[in-house]
């Protein structure tokens, strides 16, 4: 078996991958990886090396969930669709962080001395509150 051929222990593997063994620990319990034992010790082979870089990697460059990152792993036939979900949920948050950065840059820009909530431009888009 290629995984096999180097196995590494859980002490070295947290080190080379810049985790915590405890979170190596933590996605055994969750089912995401899965060690192998030798002389009762965990050791990871070269696959799993990857399949934790890979965990690794998800939750920053995609932001996904411990959940979502175990549907993926299980291979299973929706994964796509699951992809094509969590990517409608980031489009909708970048453009809510894109009208919240253009009303900032707005108040931003405000000349008004007096406070934002007496400020003519403010009080003409806002609805009369009275």
């Amino acid at each position: 078996m290629d995984g096999m051929r180097e196995l590494t222990g859980i002490r070295r593997v947290a080190e080379h991958c810049g985790l915590p063994a405890s979170t190596l620990h933590y996605w055994e319990r969750r089912g995401l990886i899965t060690p192998y034992r030798c002389a009762a010790r965990r050791c990871d082979g070269t696959e799993q090396l990857y399949r934790i870089a890979l965990i690794k990697k998800w939750p920053e460059t995609g932001l996904l969930g411990i959940e979502e990152i175990a549907a993926l792993l299980t291979g299973a036939s929706g994964w796509s669709t699951l992809i094509g979900e969590r990517m409608r949920v980031l489009e909708q948050r970048i453009a809510e962080l894109e009208r919240a950065c253009g009303y900032l840059a707005e108040l931003r820009g405000c000349p008004c001395e007096s406070g934002l909530e007496r400020c003519p431009a403010f009080r003409a888009n806002t609805e009369n509150p009275a």
